[in-house]
């Protein structure tokens, strides 16, 4: 089956997370993917346990689909090789901290001067504009400093880190749509673009109601553990054995919740007859929910909630989430062989297309595995020239 990028070419400079993310999403749908990485050393991740037979599990999660070679962007004659590769390319990502490729003489103003159609997408903490444009930026520093810590955590707690790294994952999504964007503007007007997304502005657009709840009321939200802020109910419930998470996302849904908690009474009752009822009365409406739960285990009411269409579901841990029927029949778990961790799982593709779907091809690159293939390809280097660079340490 053709894949929907599979003639799209990228020289791939990142490292660690957002940047590795967005390749990946571009690797999974057929862009070959040319990851650049220091000589000796590769990508930071690669040092980030765990490992499997010495291979870091994190690297191997994030890039996959992707060919690995070595380059020292230092050295003048590696630069040149470089520029020689971008005129033959589609793309350019890169992660650093802004200025550091224009030190190296390589920023987008020069690249676009050898490839007026490139694009070149760069994803950073805080921009490539901006009073914070230079400092450097992690994760845990853009959950912060976005706003989504604040309102994360138990209510009347202290505010939490999102579990996964969310604040580097938007940015990788974000980058790869608007070099698809620019995918598409290039087609019609044959002119490339620099793509510049920031971690924290990232942050920001997904904080959703949060800021819309701050502009209507002028005061900023905080933590409400489990509970929405503006649907009801909307949360877990203890069950007999443990617990459920329910969405009763509109009057319909809370009926037919109230009828399977034989709690028929208060669908007329004028404290909850609507949404915003419903959140005026909140106190008063969860204890008689909550009375309910108690009377069966967490697989009767998942049986039985899901029989009566509601929206509803046990609270997974990961064991559970990679043994689920649904993840197995979508093909989000998927098994590849890498040459020397072996037989690992990583996440499957979750765009599923028609006509081009996306696939995981090969595992994870062993640092500078395609040196030869690459640079023969690229630049038509024979195996013993690649051999000389490699010993110059220009590879």
């Amino acid at each position: 089956m053709a894949q929907a990028l599979e003639n799209i070419k990228v020289l791939d400079l990142t490292r660690v997370l957002a940047g590795p993310y967005c390749t990946m999403v571009l690797g999974d749908m057929g862009a070959e993917i040319i990851k650049i990485e220091r000589p000796g050393v590769g990508d930071d991740s690669r040092a980030f346990g765990p490992y499997e037979n010495g291979e870091s599990a994190y690297f191997m999660s994030l890039n996959r689909n992707k060919k690995s070679i070595t380059m020292n962007l230092k050295k003048d004659e590696t630069k040149k090789m470089f520029l020689e590769m971008v005129k033959q390319v589609d793309i350019v990502v890169e992660n650093y901290r802004p200025g550091t490729m224009e030190k190296l003489g390589l920023g987008y103003e020069k690249l676009k001067e050898v490839n007026p159609k490139l694009i070149y997408a760069a994803a950073s903490g805080f921009g490539h504009t901006g009073p914070y444009s230079t400092r450097p930026a992690y994760d845990a520093i853009v959950q912060a400093m976005g706003g989504i810590m604040s309102i994360t955590g138990e209510k009347g707690g202290k505010p939490l880190r999102v579990g996964p790294s969310i604040g580097d994952i938007t940015a990788g999504l974000f980058t790869s749509i608007g070099i698809l964007a620019a995918l598409n503007y290039r087609n019609e007007t044959g002119k490339g673009q620099k793509v510049d997304v920031a971690m924290l502005d990232g942050q920001v657009a997904i904080l959703e109601n949060a800021i819309a709840r701050y502009f209507v009321n002028g005061e900023s939200p905080k933590p409400a553990g489990n509970v929405h802020n503006s649907i009801f109910p909307f949360e877990p419930f203890d069950t007999k054995d443990g617990e459920i998470m329910v969405a009763a996302g509109n009057d319909a849904l809370w009926a037919k919740l109230c009828n399977e908690l034989e709690l028929s009474e208060l669908i007329e009752d004028a404290r909850f007859k609507t949404n915003p009822l419903r959140g005026e009365n909140y106190d008063e409406m969860r204890p008689l929910l909550a009375e309910k739960f108690k009377l069966k285990t967490t697989q009767q009411w998942y049986e039985t909630l899901t029989k009566a269409g509601i929206p509803n579901g046990p609270i997974n841990d990961i064991e559970d989430v990679v043994n689920d029927p649904q993840v197995l029949e979508r093909e989000m778990i998927v098994e590849v062989n890498h040459k020397k961790a072996g037989k690992t799982k990583v996440p499957g593709v979750p765009i599923k297309m028609s006509e081009t779907q996306g696939e995981i091809k090969t595992p994870a690159p062993l640092l500078g595995e395609h040196n030869e293939e690459v640079l023969k390809e690229y630049l038509n280097l024979s195996k013993e020239e690649v051999e000389a660079l490699k010993e110059k340490g220009i590879i």
